[in-house]
């Protein structure tokens, strides 16, 4: 027998919550709600006296409702509208002339992540072979940073929390992903540019592992040149950039890596403590969201691992429970196309389980939650046990954060749990998105810090308390509560329980303002990622960063009754 083909449905369905959620052509704000014996529909009026009906069933998590069933009818001819085609030309005939293209460019974001779900779906098995060969049979038992990128290849065949098409990544077919993508867990080998070195902007020093301009079959250039790695899929992008005067590309590939889920990042075979952060000539998150390098994203997060630093100085009850990659070592060219972040991951992991956030509800190659394989073994066959106590250690930290005016966005991808029998660690990357609101952070530790992005800086506690909702609580809390139901009732009361245990603990008014924004706050922001990220322009949008333009949603914090 064979499995019959979901992706499709799944992948409607997740398209039309996530337009609903943001508001898509008025599909949620000028919709009147019609109860049938079937179900919910939502009814939006069109220009022509007709009407789209989308069923949906309640939802809560950044939503009133999502869609139940994968599809649009018209509601004059009874028309179904059944693919992610048919359903995006209807919405694009509601949407103003100058936005029309926005819809053209998502449903090539959707071919290309129904190709790729229908790939990740006929793989597997094999993929999951390939895992336990290397790792072993028990996730659990997946230890230190070797075992980081195959935690990796897990969540990389997982749905984004939000984002309906976070699998496709535009321009890249089949055989690229099967060679650099992280769900396959391939091992390749980097290429190196010699750059001439008043081209260059170093900050740190280089790993040992650096090649030299011999081993790179360069000797002419020794004294003259710096060598930098580009990931094989950017070489030819590389060269329609025009490579800086001087620059010499090697013959010679060098290195071999593995892809973390992050994919522009790689993981070094050489010393698992490494990985090399490098442009890629391809968008996920949204067409205008690509995956290259701005020389000034290294420079903030250089700023902001100083910063936490600083407040972990403080802070001495995290010392030990939080920990931070180093990220101050980098290296650019000018340009969003050559640069390189050398991450040093702190000493001591061999002997523990470091697991990204993202991958504990991946399916482990048993076909079950990753959460329940670590569960077994660290916290007695209690899933609930293990989310306890990570988001209890969570909500302390970022809560605290909050209390000097910063908001991190240390989404799940960020975040890894550094597990040992007997408690829990938090370990961070990824610094450079932060938003602070500089009233509060001066009064305990005035800047300046050195942050490139002017957005980072504010005034008031509204970004920041936005950034907290939608990072720390919607993706790092709720889309656990709103992913494994059998869970759903218990979670939402646990997160509700230590954010507010967390928050009471910070007191003063920054608990306040927490408790306002958040806690009791009728409405939450929600991220219009495909709004920002596709559908509009910035200018249409308005969206001044969009990994942080929001709409906004129910508060599912809000105690049972009071909810919105």
């Amino acid at each position: 027998m064979t499995t019959p083909d979901t992706s499709a449905s799944q992948l409607l369905t997740r398209v039309l919550s996530a337009l609903l959620r943001e508001d898509v052509v008025g599909l949620r704000s000028r919709n009147t709600l019609v109860h049938r014996p079937d179900g919910d529909w939502l009814r939006l009026p069109t220009p022509e006296g007709d009407a789209l009906l989308l069923p949906v069933a309640e939802d809560g998590y950044q939503c009133a409702h999502a869609a139940r069933l994968p599809l649009l009818v018209r509601e004059s001819d009874g028309t179904a509208l059944t693919s992610y085609e048919s359903v995006l030309d209807a919405l694009r005939a509601l949407a103003e002339p100058e936005d029309r293209s926005g819809f053209d460019a998502f449903a090539e974001e959707c071919r290309q992540t129904l190709a790729t779900m229908r790939l990740h779906a006929a793989t597997r098995a094999e993929v999951a072979g390939v895992l336990t060969a290397r790792h072993g049979d028990d996730p659990a038992r997946w230890s230190g940073l070797t075992g980081g990128p195959a935690y990796d290849t897990l969540a990389a065949r997982l749905d984004h929390p939000v984002y309906p098409t976070a699998r496709g990544r535009s321009g890249l077919g089949e055989e690229q992903l099967r060679a650099y993508a992280p769900e396959f867990h391939p091992r390749f080998t980097l290429r190196w540019l010699a750059v001439p070195r008043d081209a260059v902007t170093l900050t740190g020093k280089f790993p040992e592992f650096w090649p030299t301009s011999e081993t790179l079959g360069l000797p002419e250039v020794r004294d003259t040149h710096v060598a930098l790695p580009v990931h094989p899929l950017t070489v030819d992008a590389l060269r329609a950039a025009g490579l800086p005067d001087g620059s010499v590309l090697s013959d010679r590939a060098y290195l071999d890596v593995l892809p973390t889920l992050s994919m522009r990042t790689v993981a070094t075979i050489a010393d698992p403590y490494v990985h090399l952060k490098l442009p890629l000539a391809t968008a996920t998150l949204g067409l205008r969201n690509k995956r290259t390098i701005k020389p000034g994203t290294l420079v903030d997060g250089a700023a902001g691992q100083r910063l936490l630093e600083a407040v972990l100085a403080r802070e001495t009850r995290f010392r030990d429970s939080i920990l931070h990659a180093d990220e101050t070592t980098y290296a650019h060219a000018g340009h969003e196309m050559l640069a390189v972040m050398c991450r040093r991951y702190p000493a001591g992991l061999d002997d523990a389980v470091v697991v990204p956030m993202a991958a504990l509800l991946a399916e482990a190659p048993d076909g079950r939650p990753v959460l329940d394989h670590l569960a077994d073994r660290f916290y007695g066959g209690d899933p609930l046990a293990l989310l306890d106590a990570c988001l209890t250690l969570l909500f302390d930290w970022q809560t605290t954060l909050f209390g000097y005016g910063i908001a991190l966005e240390s989404h799940q991808q960020n975040i890894s749990l550094v597990l040992r029998p007997g408690g829990v660690r938090l370990l961070f990357k990824d610094n450079d998105g932060p938003r602070i609101n500089t009233d509060r952070l001066d009064t305990v530790l005035p800047g300046p810090w050195g942050f490139d992005d002017a957005r980072v800086f504010g005034r008031d506690d509204g970004p920041v308390a936005d950034l907290f909702a939608t990072i720390t609580v919607h993706l790092c809390a709720g889309a656990y509560a709103f992913g494994p139901a059998r869970h759903r009732h218990a979670l939402l009361g646990l997160i509700r329980d230590r954010l507010t245990e967390a928050v009471d603990r910070l007191g003063s008014d920054a608990g306040a303002e927490l408790r306002a924004r958040v806690l009791n706050a009728p409405r939450l922001p929600v991220k219009a990622m495909v709004t920002a990220g596709t559908l509009l322009s910035k200018e249409r949008s308005g969206a001044a960063d969009i990994n942080k333009h929001y709409t906004t949603g129910p508060n599912y914090l809000l105690p049972p009754g009071r909810s919105a």
